[in-house]
C-alpha cells in the first residue's frame, strides 16, 4: 500500500503534506480530469458554432455537461483507468467514458459522436497540461512565491537603516544597508514574477498533423483555425500555430526557464542567507525539543536553508530537462514528450518545498545587530574609497596611492589611524572635518 512511508519519490512521501495541493493539478486524476475538462468545452463549442447536426443538441444540458468535470471523483477517474485497460489509451479512454456519461444523461448516441470530433491525442494533452499548469502556478505556486516575497519586503524595510559591513570577493568592502541587501531578491523576484505573469501558456490544437483536415474535409465552409483560436482562448490559454501533431513546446519552455531563473534567484538567497547565519549575523529562532546535531548539543544549523537550496537545485534540474527535451521531436511527432510531460509537476512540488522551507527559515532569523557592529569597527580600512575620492575631488596628488599605502600593510586599520592620517593631510580644516566624519557605520550611500 502506498504510504509516505513506502512513497519511491519524497515528494509523494516525506514532503506531501506541504504540496499536497498540487494533486489538483499534476497528479494521474488530475491529468483524467483536465482532459474531460478540454473535451467537453470542446463538444460546447462545436454546438455553439453551431455545426448543423448539433443546432438540436439543447443548450440546457451545457451545465450537467460540465459538472462531468467539475463534480468529476475517484470513482470516475477508477472507471476511466479500467475502461483504458481495454483500450490501452488513456485519451479514447476519456473519449469513451464521457460518451458513457452522455448515455446516462439519456442524450441521443449521434450527438456522442461529435465528442473528440476531428481531434488527435495531442490536441487534448497539449491543452489539458498547459492548462494544469497555468491553474498550479496562479493557484498554488504563486500565493507560496508572495510568501516568501513578501517576508524578504518585511526585513528589507525593518532593516533598511542597519548598517553592515559588505564583501565582494569575500573581502571587507564599502558598508552598505541590510534592508538594501534583501530589498536587491525582492526586486530581482518581483522582476521575474512579472514575467511569469506575462508568460503566454500555449496550446496546440489541430487535428492530426496540425492542419484541421478531419475538420475541413467535414466541413469546408467552417473557419476552423478562428473557430480554434477562440475557443483555446476561452481556456485562457493562446493557441500555437502553425504546429506538427504536437505543440512545439518553444513557450512552455520559456516558461520553465522563467521558473527556473527564480529558483536560480532563491539558491543565492539560501547561500547569502547561510553564510550570514554562519558569520553571526542572525541567530535562529530555537524551537524546544529541535536537535541540531546528534552529537553536538550546542548546534542550531541552518538546515531549512539547506533544505530550499538542495529542492530548488532538484527542480531546476528538471526544468532544465524539460525546456531543452520538449521543443525537439522527430519529424511531425515522437513519443519521447508524452513521458517527460508527466514530470512537470515534479519541479513545480520541490519548488513549493524550498518555498516551504525557506518562510519557515526566513520566519526564525533573529538581527544580531552588536556583531554586525563589530565587524564594521574591525574594519575601518574600508572608509578608504570615501577618503580618497574626496581627495580627488580637491585635486590632492595621487590619493589613491597614498590610501592603498596606508591600508594595505598588513595591520589591523583601526579608527585612530585613520584620524591621525585626515590630521596629518595638507588640506583645509573644513575637508577634514568633512572626513573625520566618516566612518564604516555612515559611509552606507543612499
Amino acid at each position: 500500500m502506498l504510504t509516505p512511508l513506502t512513497a519511491i519519490s519524497p515528494v509523494d512521501g516525506r514532503y506531501r503534506q506541504g504540496v499536497d495541493i498540487l494533486g489538483e493539478y499534476f497528479s494521474e486524476f488530475a491529468l483524467i480530469r483536465y482532459r474531460i475538462r478540454v473535451e467537453i468545452e470542446y463538444f460546447i463549442a462545436l454546438c455553439s458554432i453551431p455545426l448543423p447536426q448539433l443546432e438540436s443538441f439543447d443548450k440546457n444540458l451545457f451545465g450537467n455537461l460540465r459538472d462531468i468535470y467539475k463534480k468529476f471523483s475517484m470513482e470516475d477517474a477508477s472507471e476511466v483507468k479500467e475502461i483504458e485497460k481495454t483500450t490501452n489509451h488513456d485519451v479514447k479512454a476519456v473519449e469513451y467514458f464521457i460518451k458513457h456519461k452522455f448515455s446516462q444523461m439519456g442524450i441521443d448516441p449521434r450527438y456522442g459522436e461529435f465528442v473528440h470530433f476531428g481531434l488527435t491525442s495531442q490536441d487534448i494533452n497539449n491543452t489539458a497540461i498547459p492548462l494544469s499548469l497555468l491553474d498550479a502556478v496562479n493557484e498554488a505556486y504563486l500565493p507560496l512565491l508572495y510568501k516568501v516575497l513578501l517576508t524578504l519586503k518585511d526585513y528589507s524595510y525593518e532593516w533598511k537603516d542597519v548598517p553592515m559591513l559588505a564583501r565582494t570577493h569575500g573581502q571587507p568592502a564599502s558598508p552598505t544597508r541590510l534592508g538594501k541587501e534583501l530589498a536587491v531578491y525582492v526586486a530581482r523576484l518581483e522582476e521575474q514574477m512579472s514575467q511569469l505573469k506575462g508568460q503566454k501558456y500555449p496550446a496546440k490544437f489541430g487535428g492530426a498533423t496540425g492542419n484541421m483536415n478531419a475538420h475541413h474535409v467535414a466541413y469546408p465552409a467552417v473557419n476552423w483555425n478562428a473557430f480554434a483560436e477562440s475557443y483555446v482562448a476561452s481556456l485562457g490559454l493562446r493557441r500555437s500555430y502553425p504546429t506538427t501533431q504536437i505543440e512545439h513546446y518553444d513557450n512552455l519552455a520559456a516558461i520553465f526557464d522563467n521558473l527556473r531563473r527564480i529558483n536560480v534567484i532563491l539558491i543565492d538567497l539560501s547561500r547569502d542567507i547561510w553564510m550570514y547565519i554562519s558569520m553571526d549575523y542572525f541567530k535562529q529562532k530555537i524551537k524546544a525539543g529541535e536537535v541540531g546535531s546528534s552529537a553536538m548539543p550546542h548546534k542550531v544549523n541552518p538546515i531549512d536553508f539547506e533544505n530550499a537550496e538542495g529542492n530548488l537545485g532538484v527542480a531546476n534540474a528538471i526544468y532544465g530537462h524539460l525546456s531543452e527535451k520538449l521543443p525537439i521531436s522527430r519529424m511531425q511527432r515522437d513519443l519521447t514528450d508524452s513521458t517527460v510531460l508527466r514530470n512537470v509537476g515534479v519541479p513545480v512540488a520541490h519548488s513549493m518545498i524550498a518555498f516551504n522551507s525557506l518562510a519557515k527559515g526566513l520566519g526564525k532569523l533573529v538581527l544580531n545587530e552588536a556583531k554586525l557592529e563589530k565587524d564594521l569597527e574591525n574594519n575601518w580600512a574600508v572608509v578608504a574609497e570615501g577618503l580618497q575620492t574626496i581627495l580627488r575631488r580637491e585635486g590632492y596628488p595621487n590619493p589613491y596611492e597614498t590610501l592603498k599605502a596606508l591600508t594595505r600593510t598588513g595591520s589591523a586599520i583601526t579608527k585612530e589611524i585613520i584620524t591621525d592620517f585626515i590630521n596629518s593631510l595638507e588640506v583645509s580644516d573644513s575637508v577634514k572635518k568633512e572626513m573625520l566624519a566618516i566612518t564604516p557605520e555612515t559611509y552606507t550611500g543612499i
